[in-house]
Formats: C-alpha cells, sequence, structure tokens
C-alpha cells in the first residue's frame, strides 16, 4: 500500500509550489533592468530587508516621488480629457519606449500647456460672460427705464397712497413719495445689474431692509443660461434695476450686491448711447466667440494628441514606481557597488529567473554578472497554486476561509465537485437549474469582452464565479431530475409511474393512496408521490437519510485528507494517535447509522433508526425486537460503542506524553533551551500548537490536545446533524416553488380573465427570478460555504499560511 501511494503521480492542485528562499546580488548598474524583467516573468517574491526603516529613508525615494509626481500629471491629463467630453485611445500608439527623464519632461511640457490654455481660455470665458450679462442687463433694464419714464409715475402714487397711508411714516418720505413729486425727481438714481436667480429673493429682501424701504426693485429673469466659470454649469440668472437716493444709499446697495455675487453694469439711460454700447457689445460677444472656439479646439487637438499615448505612459509610470518601489526593498552591500535582494521563488522557476537576470546583465553591458544562489530558510515558504479560469474560483472560496499551510493537502481539489454538489443538494429543481445554466453561458460567452471591463462590486463577484456558477447549475439539474422537479412540478419522463388508483375515479388518491402495480420508477423520485397523502414524510424520509450519509462521506473524506497529511509530513504520531481514533469514533457511530440506512432501504425494513441509536447508549444490551435489521447487530452495536468510548483518551493522552518523552531523550543532559532545528516540529510534531522554534511546554502540548479531542468528539454529533440543512433547504425551496405555482399561477389561471391571468403570470416570474432564483440561490450558496469551512476543513485543513504575491507587472492594478 505504501509503494503504491508512493508511485501515485502527483496533483498539481493538492499540493502548493515546492518553494525556494534565493538571495540575489545584483551590480547597481544592471539594477534596474533585472528588477523589470523579474516583474514582466512574474515568478519571485522579494523580502522587504529595510522593514525598520520609514518611506523617506530608503535609497531611491526621489525617484519613487518622481513617479508619484508624473502620475498626478497623468490623472490631471486623464481628468481634462474626461472633461472635455473626449475619449483616450482604446488602441493606443505603441512608441518606442522612451527614457523615465524624456517622458518626464515631456509630461512637465504639456502640463505646462495646459494649465497655460487653462487660464487663458477661463480668462475668455469670463470676459464673455460678463459681455453676456452686459447685453442682457441692457435689454432687460432699458426695458425698465422707459417703462418707468413714461407709466411708472400714476402707478406709484397709488401703491404709495395704500402702503405708507400710516401716520408713523409722516416724518420719514418714502422714496416713492419723492419720486412723485416733480422737484424731486432730479435725485433719483439707480444701479442695475445681474444675479442668480436662486438669490434673487434674499437680495431683495436685505435690501430693502438696509434703505429702510427707501428703494423700489425691479427684475426680470434673464432668459438665457450662463455658464459658470467656477463649476462650468449653466446657471439661471435675473437682471435687476434698483432705484434710490442718496449716495449712503448708493454705498449700502454696491456693497451688498458685492456679498451676494451679483455683478452691476452701468445702463445710460439716453437710449440712442444704449443702442450704441448694445452694437459695440454684441461686436465683441462675436469676437470672442470665434476666439473661444480656436481656444476650445486647439485644447482639444493638444489632448486628443495627449490621449494617444497615455494608456501607455500611464502604464509605464506605474511600471517604474514598481521598480523603484522594489528596489527599495534590496540593500546594498558594504562596497556600495552591488544590491543585495531575497526572495521566494517556485523551484519549477529558477531556471526562468536565472535566464532573466542572465538577459539583464548582457543587456545593461554590465562586466559584473548577478549572482543567484539558494539560501537556507528558517521561516515557513508562502503558498502558491498554480490555478487557471477553471479552478482559480474554486481556490478562492477555500482561500477566503484561510490560506493552506506550506504544502498541506489543498481543499480545493475536492471542492470543485462537492461545492456545487451539496449546492445543488439545497436548490434542486432542473428548471430552476436550467435558468441558472442560462445566466452562466452568458457570462461564459461574453468572457473575453467582461474581462477587460471595469464591473461593479456585484457583476465582478458573479463574473469571477461564472464556472462555480456554471457546475451549480448542472448539479442543480441532476438533482432536479432526481426530485422530480421543475418548477415544483412532476414529470414522466423517464417511463411510467410504477403506482396508479385503486379505481377509475382515483378518489382515493390523495385519503387511502395508491397502490403499486409494476417495478419502481426507473430514476430519481416517481412522479405519483406528488399530491399523495404520504408525499412529505417521504420526501422528508428520503432527503434527510441522504443528508446524513452525504455528511458522514465528506466528514470521512476530510479525514482520510489528514492522513494523507500526516504521512507527507511523515508524522507517524498523528496517524496513530489522530486518524486511527478519529476514524475509528465517527464510524462506530454515524457510519454505523450510515449503514443502517442503507440496509434499510435495501431491505424495506420497518425498523425505527431513532429507537436503535438512542438504546445503543441507553441500553446496549437489551434486545432489539422489531427493530433489528441483520443478525449480529446487538453484538456489534456493543464492540462499536466500546470501540468509541476508547477512541477519546486515545486520541486524548498518548501523543502528549509521547512528545515529552522524545523531547527529553533528544536534549538529555542539557536545559531546556530554544530547539535549534525546525526538523523536530516537522518530523514529529506538524500538528501542535508550537511554530518554528519555541520553548517545549508540556501543559500547552496537552492543553492544546484536550482542546483538539474535544472538538472533534463534540463536532462528530453537531457536524453530521449540521449537515441535516442539505434536507431542510430543499424541502423549504420545494415548498416555496409549490407555492407559488399553486397559490399564484394556478389559481390566476382559473380565472378567465386575461388581465388576471397576467397579472398571476407576472408575480409569478417576479417571485421565481427574486425570491427563488435570487435569495435562494444566496442561501444555499452560504450553507454550502459553511458546510465546506467548518465541517469539512476542519478536520485537516489548518489555514494559517500566507499567499504567495510575486512581483508582477501583470497584478498591478490602475489603483496601485
Amino acid at each position: 500500500m505504501e509503494k503504491f501511494l508512493d508511485n501515485l503521480p502527483p496533483m498539481d492542485l493538492m499540493r502548493s509550489e515546492k518553494m525556494t528562499l534565493v538571495q540575489l546580488i545584483i551590480p547597481v548598474e544592471s539594477a534596474h533592468r533585472a528588477i523589470s524583467y523579474l516583474g514582466e516573468l512574474g515568478l519571485l517574491q522579494f523580502r522587504d530587508l529595510n522593514a525598520e526603516k520609514s518611506p523617506f529613508q530608503r535609497t531611491f525615494v526621489n525617484q519613487v516621488k518622481r513617479c508619484g509626481e508624473m502620475s498626478r500629471k497623468l490623472r490631471f491629463f486623464k481628468d481634462q480629457i474626461s472633461k472635455a467630453g473626449l475619449l483616450s485611445s482604446v488602441h493606443p500608439v505603441v512608441e518606442p519606449d522612451v527614457e523615465l527623464e524624456e517622458l518626464e519632461t515631456q509630461l512637465a511640457e504639456h502640463e505646462h500647456e495646459l494649465i497655460e490654455m487653462n487660464s487663458n481660455s477661463e480668462k475668455l470665458r469670463q470676459t464673455y460672460n460678463e459681455l453676456l450679462e452686459f447685453r442682457m442687463v441692457l435689454q432687460k433694464a432699458g426695458g425698465f427705464l422707459v417703462s418707468s419714464n413714461n407709466h411708472a409715475v400714476a402707478e406709484e402714487r397709488e401703491l404709495s397712497e395704500n402702503v405708507y397711508s400710516n401716520d408713523n411714516y409722516v416724518e420719514t418720505a418714502s422714496l416713492l413719495e419723492q419720486e412723485m413729486r416733480p422737484t424731486d425727481q432730479s435725485g433719483l438714481r439707480f444701479i442695475s445689474g445681474i444675479i442668480c436667480t436662486s438669490k434673487a429673493v434674499r437680495f431683495e429682501r436685505m435690501l430693502f431692509r438696509a434703505t429702510r424701504g427707501n428703494m423700489l426693485f425691479n427684475q426680470a429673469p434673464a432668459g438665457e443660461e450662463i455658464m459658470d466659470p467656477v463649476s462650468s454649469e449653466m446657471v439661471e440668472k435675473t437682471v435687476f434695476v434698483v432705484f434710490f437716493s442718496g449716495e449712503q444709499a448708493r454705498t449700502k446697495i454696491l456693497k451688498i450686491c458685492e456679498a451676494f455675487g451679483a455683478n452691476c453694469y452701468p445702463v445710460p439711460e439716453d437710449i440712442s448711447k444704449q443702442r450704441q454700447i448694445t452694437r459695440e457689445v454684441l461686436s465683441r460677444l462675436s469676437e470672442l466667440e470665434t476666439t473661444l472656439d480656436a481656444g476650445i479646439r486647439h485644447r482639444n487637438k493638444a489632448l486628443t494628441s495627449i490621449g494617444y499615448h497615455l494608456t501607455q505612459w500611464m502604464s509605464m509610470v506605474r511600471r517604474e514606481k514598481a521598480v523603484y518601489d522594489t528596489l527599495n526593498m534590496l540593500n546594498f552591500d558594504v562596497t556600495k557597488k552591488c544590491l543585495v535582494g531575497e526572495g521566494w521563488c517556485p523551484i519549477f522557476a529558477k531556471a526562468q529567473v536565472q535566464e532573466a537576470l542572465q538577459r539583464a546583465t548582457f543587456d545593461s553591458n554590465s562586466q559584473v554578472g548577478i549572482i543567484f544562489h539558494v539560501m537556507d530558510a528558517v521561516e515557513s515558504p508562502p503558498t502558491y497554486f498554480r490555478t487557471n479560469r477553471f479552478t482559480n474560483a474554486y481556490q478562492e472560496i477555500v482561500d477566503a476561509y484561510g490560506v493552506a499551510r506550506y504544502q498541506e493537502a489543498n481543499p480545493a481539489v475536492y471542492t470543485v465537485i462537492t461545492f456545487p454538489f451539496l449546492f445543488a443538494v439545497m436548490f434542486g429543481d432542473w428548471g430552476h437549474g436550467i435558468c441558472l445554466l442560462l445566466g452562466a453561458l452568458v457570462l461564459i460567452a461574453r468572457e473575453s469582452r467582461l474581462s477587460t471591463q471595469k464591473l461593479g462590486s456585484f457583476m465582478e463577484m458573479l463574473f469571477g464565479g461564472r464556472y462555480v456558477l456554471l457546475l451549480m447549475s448542472l448539479f442543480s439539474i441532476y438533482c432536479g431530475l432526481i426530485y422530480n422537479e421543475f418548477f415544483s412540478v412532476p414529470f414522466h419522463i423517464f417511463g411510467a409511474s410504477a403506482y396508479k388508483c385503486r379505481d377509475t375515479s382515483c378518489r382515493d388518491a390523495n385519503t387511502i393512496g395508491l397502490i403499486k402495480y409494476s417495478d419502481p420508477y426507473p430514476f430519481g423520485v416517481d412522479p405519483s408521490w406528488r399530491g399523495s397523502r404520504s408525499e412529505l414524510p417521504f420526501l422528508n424520509s428520503l432527503k434527510m437519510k441522504m443528508s446524513i450519509l452525504l455528511g458522514v462521506a465528506q466528514m470521512n473524506l476530510g479525514i482520510i485528507l489528514s492522513y494523507f497529511n500526516a504521512r507527507f509530513f511523515s508524522s507517524s504520531l498523528d496517524i496513530r494517535y489522530q486518524f486511527v481514533p478519529q476514524m475509528i469514533f465517527l464510524n462506530s457511530l454515524f457510519g454505523y447509522l450510515s449503514l443502517l440506512i442503507i440496509i434499510k432501504w435495501c431491505t424495506g425494513s420497518q425498523a425505527d433508526l431513532y429507537h436503535v441509536m438512542i438504546y445503543m447508549f441507553l441500553s446496549p444490551t437489551d434486545e432489539l425486537g422489531e427493530n433489528e435489521l441483520f443478525w449480529g447487530q446487538r453484538p456489534l452495536q456493543i464492540v462499536l460503542l466500546l470501540l468509541a468510548l476508547v477512541a477519546v483518551p486515545w486520541m486524548l493522552f498518548p501523543k502528549p506524553f509521547i512528545l515529552k518523552k522524545l523531547h527529553s531523550e533528544r536534549f538529555q543532559g542539557r536545559t531546556y533551551g530554544m530547539l535549534g532545528t525546525s526538523e523536530f516540529d516537522l518530523d514529529v510534531e506538524p500538528d501542535s500548537a508550537r511554530q518554528h522554534h519555541e520553548e517545549f511546554n508540556f501543559s500547552e502540548v496537552f492543553v492544546h490536545q484536550m482542546i483538539h479531542s474535544i472538538e472533534f468528539v463534540l463536532g462528530a454529533v453537531s457536524n453530521t446533524a449540521s449537515y441535516l440543512r442539505l434536507w431542510a433547504l430543499s424541502l423549504a425551496h420545494s415548498e416555496l416553488s409549490t407555492v407559488f405555482y399553486e397559490k399564484v399561477l394556478l389559481l390566476a389561471w382559473g380565472y378567465d380573465n386575461i388581465v388576471v391571468r397576467l397579472i398571476g403570470l407576472a408575480v409569478f416570474a417576479f417571485a421565481t427570478a427574486f425570491i427563488l432564483l435570487m435569495m435562494e440561490t444566496l442561501s444555499a450558496f452560504l450553507h454550502a460555504l459553511r458546510l465546506h469551512w467548518v465541517e469539512f476543513q476542519n478536520k485537516f485543513y489548518h489555514g494559517d499560511g500566507y499567499k504567495f504575491k510575486p512581483f508582477s507587472f501583470a497584478l498591478i492594478t490602475e489603483d496601485d
């Protein structure tokens, strides 16, 4: 058996890639090129040898700052291009690589040119807006002045008599009263201007209070929206004319205009002068429009030329910054002529890394080659699995719980099948499965296009799990065919039913039941169970027992994987005192229960398994009577119970004492101190609580083993019960589907009204899409996730490793 297992070919995903710690000694002249080539290769994870230094104390801090400044300029260009409504080129111009200094000079020139164009454009726009406002004020205010000269006197007299007839106003004559007297008209003055419509009401109220009512405020909408030069938004404005008397009132009004951001423009009372100024303003407006259009065309041309190279420049700056950030993780040697770096590298990639370093030496014309040699590592290496588009999503599901310890068994190998299958057990309906399959196929068909787009968080998660969704839908169709449910409706797909009614009327089908007249239905649940009086008890019994069988099988798989872990790390202690008693304990109780379920199914026995399992503990020596399924069942139960009782101390006591004995033998005659090598941990105790070099502490090891044993004993019961969620969620999904079908769709179809039928169909479609296909999918997904993370993985998976994160240009995102 040992030879057979040793000769099995290794699985790609079963164990993480073997890693090695390497040291690089790189001459300064070829350092930049070497790091660039390693970034293109993406198979070396550098260690930070300057972790104690702040970012500002590192060697290449000035280059990093320069790259940061160039990134800022590129972001400025990108914002300007988007504000101008232009699109950066989808297929950028590929130009030969430019030096960083040359690019820095280009970017500085482009930024200076753009800032100057923006400044000129802003000044021209401001002048244009002022002239536009002046034209509006001339049009509207001129109308106010003509109106006030010709028609306002009588109306103002009437208004004044109505409003100011109170005796309290006798001492202070109002402006309107003065305006009606011909002798006072020489002192009447006015200020005209324009203000945002949103501020007009508050502006008028403030003027009224400041002048104590001694003013006349006329306003009219400008009729056109004006662009705000600051926010570049179109703003509605209102033209106003304020009539007043006295220098003091003029000063107050001008201050209020300034506070409210109102622009005041002089309007002559003479109509001929107004016309002359209007002509001049219109002439200057047309000139400015021409100048602005020319400026915008020139600016857009400059931005378009930048847009052709923007993607390439941004990529180059990101790469350069990443290179210098990596160089900052390296140390200078004592001569200050070489950089020393350390990092993790997969063993299969050593030749590729060495080839990249040789190319860097040759291309940089260095007289000294780069030294590459393997080092002995004390710390645990990073974990690296080579995944593809299909397996990556399943590996992410496992890594979300915890990254695998270096070289331990990877649950993702089994998760690829068990995860979508357990989901389907809870979601089984081949109609709903087809809907999920269509969604998955759409995502896979558009894979190449969607992978290049920036998606929302939900859509990105859905797209990332497209292959998980594909297998979930396929297994849902399979389980749906077993359950014989298509949107909760059974079909005679695989032939005729094995049952028939007692008479032609079928009146007793739902009360007394049906009679069996032929062989069992060839595949899945017989459609005649649907609507019968024993439908729910039969399906509950089937799904509950099936859940226990699946749960015990998956937990056994987890314990078997712990054996392969222990065997891989050459830990015979874990095999003898952990794997063996765990297998005995679990299968003495729940393996036996699974055996009883299968025997009961095969024999058609009426034995009560609840009674069998309860009295196996309470009265193991009593006769089983009608609950006996096979000969020798009672003595077998006693033996299994004794084995389960023996397995608990077998798990708990031997391992800590043997570890203590081995430690004392190895260090006999020495004081307890730090262990010199990690061999003891790897060979003898990979599963202990101690890591690296720690002083042996018997009480700590014993407590850890006790916790582990208690957790397993209690978990064997609770985890088996936890798998009953497969039955519960399957039942809930089936019943919900039945309710929506019978109480919504069939109920609406019972009415001879097309509107009611359409409403019923719409409600059924909405409930199916949002409740059964979205909420139920999410629910089943989360429960399948829990069964893998807790019930399956806790039998063998430590998940306390750390991911291999190589320096790779391909992994640098735009956000970085």
